[in-house]
C-alpha cells in the first residue's frame, strides 16, 4: 500500500495547487480550493481479475512504415445526424463526451441510440433507477433487442458486469456520478471525474468497445470537471437549444476522427428525438407576407448547405448611445458591416439601434451571409421589403467591395432546389460550367445590390 497523497484543487476550472489559498489564480473564483487524495493504491486496473497484471507488455517504439493499420468499419448509430456529426460512426476504441444544459435532451438521445442499436449496448446510469428508464424506453422504443440496464456508479462493478456481458457499446449516464475505490474523494470531484475518465479510456483502447459518456455543464456553459477531461476524450459533442422550443442542435466541439463543422439538428417530441433530414424547414419562416427587414442566407455548416432567415430592425435611438444586438451572430462583425455602410455606401445609421436575430436559435460564423445581413439592415432601413424568392451568398470586404465564398455551387443548388428564383453572388465567383433553374444576379459593390433591392 503506498503512501496516501493529497493536493489542492480548484473545484471550478480544475487548476492544482500544493497548499490552500483562499482565491483561485486561474479563473478568480473565491473558496473554491478544496483537498483532495490524489493517490490511495499502486495498482490500477480496470480488469475486475488481477490474475493477469503482473505480466505487462512493455511497449516498444516502432517505425511508422512498420506499424500495421487496417481500416476499421465504424459502428453505425441507426441515427443519421448522429453519423453526420461523429464523421461516419462510432470509432472501435473511441470515447465521445456529451454535454449540454439540464433537461436539454442528452440522456434521452443516448437512451434511443442504445435501444435501437442492433450491437449489444451496456446503457450504464447513476442518476435514475431501472424503473425511470424503462418508462422512458417505453415511449421510444418499447421493443429493444440488445439493450441492457445497469444502475451503478461504482468503476469496478460497472467494469466486472462488462467482462460478464461483453457489450459492444458502453454508455455512462454520467461521468460526473462515477467514483472509483482508487480515490478518495466524493463523485464529481476533480480528482474522481480524472481518475473514472482514465480508467474507462483504457477499458476502450485495449477492448476496441467504444464508450460514450454524458457530461454535466457549469452555469457559464463549459463542461464540469477539469479541462483536461476534454483533453483526454477523442470526441466532444454539444447538445444545444432552448428547452422552451422544440428544437435541438448537435455539435461538435472536438472530433480526432471527423470534422468539427458538422450540424445534426432534432425535433424533441413525445416518443423521443425526430431527425431533421432538412433543416430549411424551421430556419425559414413559412408567411406569405413579406415584411420588411427578413433576407435568406445561403450558408454551409460542414458539407451540408442549410438556407437561413434573417432578422433586422433599425429603429431611431431612444438614448444618447445607440444599441447594438446580435442574437446567433458576431456583434463585433456587425458593427464592422455598418460601418462599412456608413462609410461606403452613404447610410447614417450611427444615430439609430440595429438589432439582428437569425431564426432557428443557431448560431452562425459563415461570412458568405454578410451580404444577407446588409439586405435585411437596409431593408428595415428604408421600410422596403425584399422579394421572399430572392437569397444571397456573398461576403462583404472593408472596402465595401462584394467578395466571392466557398463552394458556392452547392449553395446554388441548395437555393435551387427549395424554389427561389434569384441567388445573388459575386460578379468574381468561379461557377462550372453548368446549366442553373435559378437566376444567377453577380454583383461587385454594395451600391450595385442597393440600385437591385431598392431602385
Amino acid at each position: 500500500m503506498a503512501k496516501t497523497k493529497t493536493s489542492f484543487y480548484c473545484q471550478n476550472c480544475g487548476a492544482q495547487y500544493a497548499k490552500w489559498q483562499g482565491q483561485c489564480s486561474s479563473c478568480k473564483q473565491w473558496n473554491t480550493i478544496a483537498e483532495e487524495v490524489i493517490q490511495k493504491e499502486d495498482k490500477k486496473d480496470w480488469k475486475a481479475s488481477s490474475s493477469s497484471s503482473n505480466a505487462k507488455r512493455v511497449a516498444k517504439p516502432t517505425l511508422v512504415n512498420e506499424i500495421k493499420y487496417e481500416q476499421e468499419s465504424r459502428l453505425n448509430t441507426n441515427n443519421n445526424e448522429l453519423n453526420r456529426v461523429l464523421g461516419g460512426g462510432l470509432v472501435p476504441g473511441s470515447l465521445t463526451l456529451l454535454g449540454g444544459e439540464p433537461g436539454i435532451g442528452k440522456s434521452t438521445l443516448l437512451l434511443q441510440i442504445s435501444l435501437n442499436l442492433k450491437h449489444k449496448t451496456l446503457y450504464v446510469s447513476g442518476e435514475e433507477s431501472a424503473q425511470q428508464i424503462k418508462m422512458r424506453a417505453e415511449r421510444i422504443n418499447p421493443n429493444p433487442a440488445n439493450c441492457y440496464i445497469l444502475t451503478e456508479t461504482k468503476t469496478q462493478n460497472i467494469f466486472r458486469q462488462v467482462e460478464t456481458i461483453e457489450p459492444e457499446v458502453v454508455i455512462i449516464d454520467s461521468i460526473q456520478t462515477l467514483h472509483s475505490d482508487f480515490i478518495e474523494s466524493s463523485p464529481g470531484s476533480i480528482s474522481q471525474i480524472r481518475e473514472c475518465t482514465t480508467e474507462l479510456i483504457k477499458f476502450a483502447k485495449e477492448t476496441h468497445t467504444p464508450v460514450l459518456l454524458i457530461g454535466h455543464i457549469t452555469k457559464e456553459g463549459s463542461i464540469a470537471g477539469p479541462k483536461i477531461l476534454e483533453h483526454m476524450v477523442d470526441t466532444v459533442l454539444q447538445f444545444e437549444g432552448d428547452r422552451n422550443h422544440v428544437y435541438r442542435i448537435l455539435r461538435a466541439h472536438k472530433n480526432r476522427f471527423g470534422s468539427t463543422n458538422e450540424l445534426g439538428i432534432y425535433e424533441m417530441q413525445g416518443e423521443g428525438l425526430r431527425e431533421v433530414s432538412n433543416p430549411s424547414e424551421i430556419l425559414i419562416s413559412k408567411s406569405d407576407q413579406e415584411l420588411s427587414g427578413t433576407s435568406i442566407a445561403a450558408t454551409l455548416e460542414g458539407m451540408r448547405p442549410l438556407m437561413i432567415e434573417i432578422q433586422a430592425l433599425v429603429s431611431s435611438a431612444v438614448y444618447g448611445t445607440p444599441q447594438r444586438s446580435t442574437t446567433g451572430y458576431n456583434a463585433k462583425r456587425l458593427n464592422m458591416l455598418l460601418a462599412v455602410l456608413e462609410k461606403r455606401a452613404g447610410f447614417r445609421l450611427g444615430a439609430k439601434d440595429v438589432f439582428l436575430n437569425i431564426t432557428g436559435g443557431i448560431s452562425v460564423d459563415d461570412p458568405a451571409i454578410d451580404l444577407a445581413v446588409i439586405a435585411a439592415i437596409l431593408s428595415s432601413n428604408e421600410d422596403i421589403s425584399i422579394a421572399r424568392d430572392i437569397c444571397f451568398a456573398a461576403e462583404v470586404g472593408l472596402a465595401g467591395e462584394i467578395r466571392p465564398v466557398t463552394r458556392a455551387d452547392q449553395r446554388i443548388i441548395e437555393a435551387e432546389k427549395l424554389g427561389f428564383a434569384t441567388i445573388m453572388v459575386s460578379k468574381q465567383v468561379k461557377l462550372p460550367k453548368k446549366n442553373f433553374n435559378i437566376h444567377i444576379q453577380k454583383v461587385s459593390r454594395i451600391e450595385e445590390v442597393v440600385e437591385y433591392l431598392f431602385g
